[in-house]
This record gives structure tokens, C-alpha cells and sequence, in this order.
């Protein structure tokens, strides 16, 4: 085999595990009805039910009622990151339109002074999954990406490079 037509394989063989890992991805939204059904916990607002590094499976079923004392991941105007906090009030129309209120766990004060300026409540719009499952500290690598660009570019580097020159037996 030419090294041109062994190339081309490679790439090929590298486009075919690109699209099979969006395709999980657009699966998984689907299936769990979440835009983002699996996010890292970044901060140690939460502790100590949720550690800086946690990777969180989420759902967003429309139909779930929200109830105080649920976490969810909601998203504010303004914010480009999705914060994980636990709903603390909710606050339930008779028209079944529901406001609710969130915290950190390990913070002081409500999540009022994260919303948009003049919001005081979360709605149902604003929320991109329920936590419904965890496991601890597989996020670092993501959080470690983030911090340190260098090292994100040399990991991926060396993950194209392997998957372009390796060999097949």
C-alpha cells in the first residue's frame, strides 16, 4: 500500500470516529431530552454534594415538575457557562406556571445576584438538565484543557497523530 492510499485511509478512518461521537452525542440529547446531557462541575459551589472536576448526567424531561431540593443546570442571559445549583423555593401559578429559586450549597446567599439584572426567579426555559447521576473528578481533564490551552493542543496533537500513523496488523 502507498503511503498516500494509507493516509487516506487514516483520515478517513479518523472522520468516521468524529461522526460516530456526534451521532452518540445527538443520541443522547434525544434520549434525555437535555441540549447538553452531560456537563463538568467547575466550581466548588456545591460542595460537598458535588466536588470542581465531577462529570453530571443530566435529563430534561418537560413534563418532571421542578421541586426544591433538586439540582439542575440552568443557563441566565448574559452567561456563556451553565450553572449546577439546587432549587431551594418554587414558586407555583395556578395557572401551572412555575418560578423557582436556586443556591450553591457552599455559598452564603441565593442565586438572585447570578441572574439577569431584574430577574429574581428561574423559569423552566432557563434550565438545561436535572442532575440524575455522577461520577467523581472525571472531569478534571476537561477543566485541565480549559486552564492550560498548551497542554490541550499537545494531547490533541498526539491523539491525531496516533490515530494517523498507526499501524494496522
Amino acid at each position: 500500500m502507498l503511503f498516500s492510499e494509507y493516509l487516506y485511509y487514516q483520515v478517513l478512518n479518523f472522520a468516521m470516529i468524529v461522526s460516530s461521537a456526534l451521532m452518540i452525542w445527538k443520541g443522547l440529547i434525544v434520549v434525555t431530552g437535555s441540549e447538553s446531557p452531560i456537563v463538568v462541575v467547575l466550581s466548588g459551589s456545591m460542595e460537598p454534594a458535588f466536588h470542581r472536576g465531577d462529570l453530571l448526567f443530566l435529563t430534561n424531561f418537560h413534563d418532571d415538575p421542578i421541586r426544591a431540593g433538586e439540582i439542575v443546570v440552568f443557563k441566565v442571559e448574559g452567561r456563556d457557562i451553565p450553572i449546577v445549583h439546587r432549587v431551594i423555593k418554587v414558586h407555583e401559578k395556578g395557572n401551572g406556571n412555575i418560578k423557582f429559586l436556586t443556591k450553591g450549597d457552599n455559598n452564603e446567599v441565593d442565586d438572585r445576584g447570578l441572574y439577569k439584572e431584574g430577574q429574581n426567579w428561574l423559569e423552566k426555559k432557563d434550565v438545561v438538565g436535572r442532575a440524575r447521576g455522577f461520577l467523581p473528578y472525571v472531569g478534571m481533564v476537561t477543566i485541565i484543557m480549559n486552564d492550560y490551552p498548551k497542554f490541550k493542543y499537545a494531547l490533541l496533537a498526539v491523539m491525531g497523530a496516533y490515530v494517523l500513523l498507526k499501524r494496522e496488523s
